[in-house]
């Protein structure tokens, strides 16, 4: 199973929601971890009969919510393995980084805007290492400043971070904000809304995670298809 860290202070629910709904259209068992303080799937997605923690079935893939280590996960599903191709974990806080391990991961993204609490919540985050861990940013941002960059990296010069060379910017935008919000009133992922550099930010960034599981083409294909529903 490959596991793969979103870290940081910002709301990365939607984002993560998104790649997960495409890499289960390509037929691969994936499964999301909400690892996050507020644990804000609880609220958006459905469950039958939501407890402390749990395990439940989402748009095709699996939603953990509640736990805090994969051994917890294991121990819940009775299983020695988790039978998964994928995990996507959501961290936003020293503690969770820490139990789920993260410098283990297959990858890491620090997931971020420009605001105060976001780059220091993140910062905090990534303070924890004591050896350096590889991570790509993801930078949300109006229109991404080169001044922007350069003061992560001013805030992140303590932290042992190998930064990749490429960063994947998102856009903020109302009208995303608005395919978020009705998504979480019809309980389903729809993209058709949202915006085309949105959706070229998404295909890239999966494309540049996930290059020896599925292709580019095969993204491609695959937002095309949820445009029609």
């Amino acid at each position: 199973m490959k596991t793969v860290g979103f870290i940081g202070g910002y709301d990365k629910l939607n984002l993560v929601l998104y790649i997960a709904r495409i890499l289960a259209l390509s037929n691969k068992k994936v499964l999301v971890i909400d690892a996050t303080t507020l644990q804000k799937t609880k609220y958006v997605i459905p469950t039958i009969s939501p407890t402390q923690s749990y395990v439940t079935e989402f748009e095709g893939f699996d939603v953990a919510v509640g736990f805090r280590s994969m051994d917890m996960i294991k121990d819940y599903l009775g299983v020695d393995k988790l039978d998964y191709d994928i995990a996507l974990l959501d961290v936003d806080n020293q503690v969770a980084a820490s139990n789920y391990d993260i410098e283990r991961n297959y990858k890491n993204c620090f997931v971020t805007a420009f605001d105060v609490y976001s780059l220091k919540k993140g910062v905090e985050i990534l303070n924890i290492f004591q050896k350096p861990v590889r991570m790509v940013k993801v930078l949300i941002s109006k229109n991404l400043l080169k001044e922007e960059n350069e003061y992560l990296d001013y805030l992140t010069l303590g932290a042992k971070i190998a930064w990749d060379k490429e960063i994947i910017s998102f856009p903020i935008e109302l009208g995303n904000y608005s395919v978020e919000v009705i998504n979480q009133v019809i309980s389903r992922i729809k993209i058709k809304k949202l915006s085309d550099h949105y959706k070229n930010s998404l295909m890239y960034l999966i494309s540049y995670i996930f290059d020896e599981d599925i292709t580019s083409g095969e993204i491609k294909r695959i937002i095309k298809n949820m445009e029609r529903d």
